[in-house]
């Protein structure tokens, strides 16, 4: 069995990885840390787990105990933790933070996106798990960076439900701001912008264009719902069939025939996308769930290539028939 550690265990990401290493075959949580809820049952704040674990949140972190950690922390303080703690040699780390997502950072990190880092992250002893935003953008456009085919700029539209701003109230994410709401922040400006043009530019070296991207605050719970589009003059089954092949093995993405709605990814790791054209202008649709295939569920698919398993391990989750 894995041995698992988490540490900022009180957020919506860390219950979500909580519930599904609960139901892992390979995985045993050994501690969740919280320092503001150290001492009290873990179902005191998941109370969706009752029934289904009876630990409570520590504040100790016997890192020798465990094989692999998941940071769940606010961002900049994984950075924080390892800066101030001995880490085992041995053990394996996976970031939910924005803090190693970059090229270049010390300790390296393996960016954790599998449909582009699958054979890197099975070598990888830290993996930083992508942006839920940049996860879904980056899977509607990959393709075509693959093949060179990302020659204009891209007009980025994607609305996220309230679980993407934490758990920590604020007033965007307020039940009487929220409901029956919506609007946009930081336009042009989003932080995941970094590590999308990142990525593109891996496989694409001519990339130079502008990615224009409105994030939306949407006013339900979870799931984030893009549209991406692009100037791309190759037929559309063409530009079909290659996004077919660059996904045919990941057990995750697929391409569907219909425009996907929420409801299809929600409570899942997958993302669904459709593509459409008019012209030369290239459409793209990417759903997926920001807690899940956004987060933590990525971060289990990641854990599971780490340690040399079936990648679907822990994530057989069925959406809801409503």
């Amino acid at each position: 069995m894995i041995k698992v550690g988490i540490i900022g265990g009180a957020g919506y990401t860390a219950g979500e990885l909580i519930r599904l290493l609960i139901n892992h075959p390979d995985a045993e949580i050994i501690f969740v840390n919280s320092h503001s809820h150290a001492g009290h049952q873990i179902t005191e704040v998941h109370a969706g787990l009752y029934g289904e674990i009876d630990m409570y949140f520590t504040p100790d972190l016997p890192l020798d105990a465990i094989d692999i950690l998941f940071c769940c922390t606010a961002h900049g303080d994984t950075r924080k933790f390892l800066e101030t703690h001995p880490i085992p040699g041995a053990l394996r780390i996976i970031d939910l933070s924005t803090d190693y997502r970059m090229a270049g950072t010390t300790p390296s990190f393996v960016y954790g996106l599998p449909e582009l880092n699958r054979e890197a992250i099975r070598e990888a002893r830290y993996t930083a798990n992508p942006g839920c935003f940049a996860t879904c953008i980056q899977l509607a456009v990959l393709p075509l960076a693959g093949h060179s085919l990302l020659n204009d700029d891209l007009h980025v539209h994607a609305i996220t439900g309230s679980t993407g701003a934490g758990v920590k109230p604020s007033e965007t994410s307020h039940f009487s701001w929220r409901n029956d709401n919506i609007s946009i922040y930081k336009p042009f400006t989003h932080q995941h912008l970094d590590e999308i043009k990142q990525s593109l530019t891996r496989l694409q070296n001519t990339f130079r264009s502008n990615i224009w991207f409105i994030p939306v605050r949407g006013n339900f719970s979870r799931g984030i719902f893009a549209t991406v589009y692009t100037k791309c003059p190759e037929p559309l089954d063409e530009i079909q069939k290659r996004y077919e092949a660059f996904y045919g093995d990941h057990p995750f993405t697929f391409v569907v025939d219909k425009n996907p709605d929420l409801k299809q990814v929600v409570n899942t790791n997958k993302c669904l996308l459709h593509l459409q054209k008019k012209e030369d202008m290239l459409l793209i649709t990417s759903v997926i769930d920001n807690l899940l295939k956004g987060a933590a569920g990525q971060a289990v698919h990641n854990m599971n290539l780490m340690f040399g398993l079936n990648e679907k391990n822990g994530l057989y989750i069925k959406p809801s028939a409503f």
